[in-house]
């Protein structure tokens, strides 16, 4: 993620302290505190529910949105465990008036945030409850979040709601409610574009759906992903996929959907030719640049980036290495495609590694395959975490920095990495 969208954030949540000294003189410091820590938990929040209006924007500020939403996932952490300690710290300040009926529902209004996004966070980082449950009650996230600035605006407080600090507030709490609005709007109201089923045709483990414009198509680069809600069968929810062919003339796309999941199970059985889709993006910076010596591996269904990205490579690009991890070539998506894109093209060379017959790929293996010193290439990975982190670390002993290792990885929901965290320690003890 980019350094310029964390500055801003660690800036907002510092400039309270412009007027917090004269504000807190002569009062209860703890008091004080508290009532900081939940301006904090306000200010997080609101840039949380501004990376998710995936206004372009975004990516310019906070980096490729599949890093943003990581952000986004850390700052509504954050944002709990603000929340929590400023309800355990006591914030009430003695000498500011006796409490309003506005004032007790203000209390109350914040104790329904606290509990709601508790219980939200709670189903965001437990990764085994099921991915449309997560969806529907990630919905509610707004709603607490406007809860929670009512509790801000209306209770008592050291300051006023016109004072310099008050209005600041007033605008970090608006930016907040304005990207809910934003996001909770009907999508007929959100930029896209339309597009039909041309075709559905199985590649390998997964399933290729080529889509052709309703009018005009949209701009994106090879490498690129786009959210798609795919009507008429069941599943309006939008959902990110890559696009895996570079841009065409007429503006077609071509998603490659593997079933891995209860979501992704449910689109390769249904969909078929004619249904409407609905296309917001396109998003992410992967395989910007093509230029110099790289290595591309792609394991599963992370090839589809790549076959996009081989589809773009020109005559002065390069040369690049391709490796496609797979268990066996029938599992393989795309790979008569792959082929004959190599077979065209002097810069790039393909290896497909069976890993039923030739056991992991690894480091010395891709040393192996490459054919020279991998401490001048460039790797881009997209696959399995599991494999993206065992190849950052071995990688490393070869010569690759973890500044010229790039990789993708768009997953709305993660949890907390205390499994791997678990299973790091367990190796070291």
């Amino acid at each position: 993620m980019k350094p310029t969208g964390l500055f801003i954030i660690f800036a907002a949540c510092l400039i309270p302290w412009v007027w917090l000294p004269s504000i807190g003189q002569g009062r209860d410091l703890i008091a004080l505190v508290s009532q900081y820590i939940g301006v904090i938990a306000l200010i997080v929040m609101a840039f949380a529910q501004l990376i998710a209006t995936r206004l372009p924007g975004v990516e310019t500020v906070f980096g490729p949105l599949d890093q943003s939403y990581r952000l986004h996932k850390w700052l509504g952490i954050s944002a709990m465990v603000a929340i929590l300690l400023h309800d355990t710290i006591d914030a009430d300040m003695r000498g500011l008036g006796s409490e309003t009926l506005l004032n007790e529902a203000a209390e109350t209004a914040g104790e329904i945030s606290l509990y709601g996004l508790l219980i939200l966070v709670v189903i965001t980082i437990a990764t085994f409850i099921p991915y449309h449950l997560w969806k529907w009650t990630h919905r509610l996230i707004g709603i607490f979040f406007v809860l929670g600035a009512a509790h801000y605006l209306f209770i008592l407080k050291p300051f006023k709601n016109g004072d310099p600090l008050g209005l600041y507030m007033a605008v970090v709490c608006g930016i907040g409610v304005l990207a809910y609005l934003y996001t909770s709007a009907p999508r007929g109201l959100r930029p896209a574009r339309r597009y039909t089923i041309k075709s559905t045709e199985a590649e390998g483990s997964a399933l290729a759906v080529e889509m052709a414009p309703q009018g005009g198509g949209f701009r994106h680069t090879a490498g690129q992903f786009a959210f798609f809600a795919f009507d008429g069968a069941g599943l309006p929810e939008p959902h990110p996929f890559t696009i895996s062919n570079a841009p065409r003339s007429d503006d077609s796309l071509r998603v490659t959907i593997a079933p891995l999941g209860d979501l992704t199970n449910s689109y390769t059985r249904a969909l078929n030719s004619g249904q409407s889709v609905r296309v917001e993006g396109a998003f992410g910076h992967f395989g910007r640049s093509l230029k110099g010596q790289q290595i591309w591996i792609g394991a599963g269904v992370g090839i589809t980036p790549f076959v996009a990205l081989a589809e773009a490579l020109s005559d002065g690009d390069g040369p690049v290495q391709l490796i496609y991890a797979v268990r066996t070539r029938g599992d393989a998506v795309h790979v008569k495609h792959l082929h004959d894109i190599a077979a065209g093209k002097k810069n790039l060379d393909l290896t497909i590694w069976e890993s039923a017959e030739r056991g992991r790929l690894d480091p010395v293996s891709i040393a192996e395959i490459s054919g020279h010193s991998l401490t001048d290439c460039r790797v881009l990975f997209c696959g399995p975490g599991d494999m993206r982190r065992a190849l950052a670390v071995g990688l490393q002993r070869h010569g690759v920095s973890q500044r010229r290792f790039q990789y993708e990885e768009f997953e709305l929901r993660t949890g907390l990495g205390v499994r791997a965290f678990l299973k790091w320690l367990g190796a070291r003890i």
